[in-house]
């Protein structure tokens, strides 16, 4: 379900280089299947296709129905891998624009992802008079920002419902046993549903982190999950002529090893705009350490060629970019004729739209690469959700790859304490006092 075409990275990397890290990929594999590499705690996602909890899975289908009965509005209250996944679904499945379609789904905004007054009153404004649901998504519980609109929306709920109606309404993703917002959601009676233990924030889309929002916007995750099940199937041989994925891997390394420092994921459709951003903390928080790592970046063509693409084309030559090619957008609208023609494109006329965009894919490739960008294409049949979950699986396993194969640990993520440290020093936290001193006699 997904091809890779090496024909615009070829001129940038020798055969003999690609045999050589071969060997490096292979051995990032055994470290892999063999769970032997650092972060191997954290490798539940790998057989998470065939291995799910099918009753869990029920109890996510049964929700999801509740939802779409019972309400407007589904708040999913997350940050990171807690609402990408689901974000990024529901836009490359469904649509960007999903909250103003005609559906008979609820609208899904998501919470929880910053600290801005104005936009969770924004949010509390558009709930104003209308149904609402709420998924909170946090391991902990403790987390700053989901914790601070959990508090928000919970008071809005029982301002509205009453506390027994708003235990109705109240959905729980978190610890299986432990943790403050386990206990609390025990306390107050919310249904709950599993962050695996074995499973990273940001892998953890196909599991019931991304599965309920997911599915409350009427999206089949069995068929996603049988999609990601194939992608399982298909990537199990280390040789790179059998194995795209791990090619991919293979390929983004030699680039970074030939001083591309930068990957731009590049879409040409605005239903990727979310899964680009998925894909950014999947690979940024899995591979920048050490001082060393690729800086995911993302763009949106053609949009993005008339601010971005001076960059690209002839800028530092240190970035590469990898191409999603969506074969089949499942729409289509002919450029009508205009007798005035006054914008002289009328040779458009009667054209699909999907041949002018295929065209600017393939003419922003030559141009590209004839200015010293390697392009990687990935491409992909269609917008299904048994697409996306194949897709999910391919990014996944490849970050896992590439990971070991720079050398770092994939499923770690050291570097995000640090903000949220001088953050809780700076809010007068208990037992942050010495370090709320030392940063205050720092700022200007």
């Amino acid at each position: 379900m997904i091809k890779l075409n090496d024909n615009y990275v070829k001129s940038f990397i020798e055969d003999k280089a690609l045999a050589a890290i071969a060997e490096e990929i292979a051995a990032a594999d055994v470290q892999l299947r063999a769970k032997s590499g650092p972060g191997s705690d954290f490798l539940g996602w790998l057989d998470l296709p065939v291995n799910y909890d099918r009753e869990e899975f029920a109890r996510i289908q049964a929700a999801a129905k509740k939802i779409k009965s019972s309400c407007d509005i589904l708040i999913v209250i997350g940050i990171g891998g807690s609402y990408l996944g689901a974000r990024a679904a529901i836009e490359f499945i469904k649509s960007p624009i999903y909250n103003n379609l005609k559906k008979d789904t609820p609208d899904i905004y998501f919470a929880g992802n910053n600290i801005s007054a104005a936009a969770i009153s924004e949010l509390i404004s558009i709930c104003e008079g209308r149904d609402i649901c709420i998924n909170v998504i946090s391991k902990s519980g403790t987390t700053t920002e989901p914790a601070i609109a959990f508090r928000i929306f919970r008071e809005l709920l029982e301002k509205k419902y009453g506390a027994e109606g708003a235990r109705e309404r109240i959905f729980i993703t978190t610890d299986r046993t432990k943790g403050t917002l386990k206990a609390f959601a025990d306390k107050n009676g919310y249904e709950t549903f599993v962050v695996p233990d074995d499973i990273g924030g940001r892998y953890s889309v196909l599991t019931a982190v991304g599965l309920l929002p997911i599915a409350a916007a009427g999206i089949d995750i069995s068929a996603m999950m049988e999609g990601a099940a194939n992608a399982r199937k298909a990537y199990t041989s280390a040789d790179l002529s059998k194995n795209d994925c791990y090619k991919y891997a293979a390929l983004r390394n030699l680039l970074y090893r030939s001083g591309k420092a930068i990957e731009i994921l590049v879409g040409y459709d605005p239903c990727t705009l979310m899964l680009c951003e998925w894909w950014k903390q999947l690979y940024g928080e899995s591979e920048g350490k050490d001082n060393k790592g690729i800086y995911p970046a993302s763009v949106i063509f053609s949009t993005d060629l008339h601010s971005l693409g001076q960059y690209i084309q002839e800028g530092e030559r240190i970035l590469f970019e990898t191409v999603l090619d969506i074969k089949d957008s499942g729409v289509n609208i002919d450029i009508p004729f205009d007798s005035a023609n006054v914008d002289g494109l009328n040779f458009l006329a009667g054209k699909p739209l999907c041949e002018v965009n295929r065209a600017a894919m393939q003419a922003t490739l030559l141009a590209h690469n004839d200015g010293g960008v390697p392009n990687i294409v990935l491409e992909i049949e269609d917008r299904t959700a048994a697409s996306f979950g194949y897709l999910v699986y391919f990014f996944e396993l490849a970050c896992a790859i590439s990971g070991y194969t720079l050398g770092v640990n994939p499923f770690d993520q050291p570097g995000v304490e640090a903000y949220k440290k001088n953050m809780f020093a700076l809010l007068g936290k208990p037992g942050y006092e010495a370090e709320r001193e030392v940063l205050l006699g720092r700022i200007q």
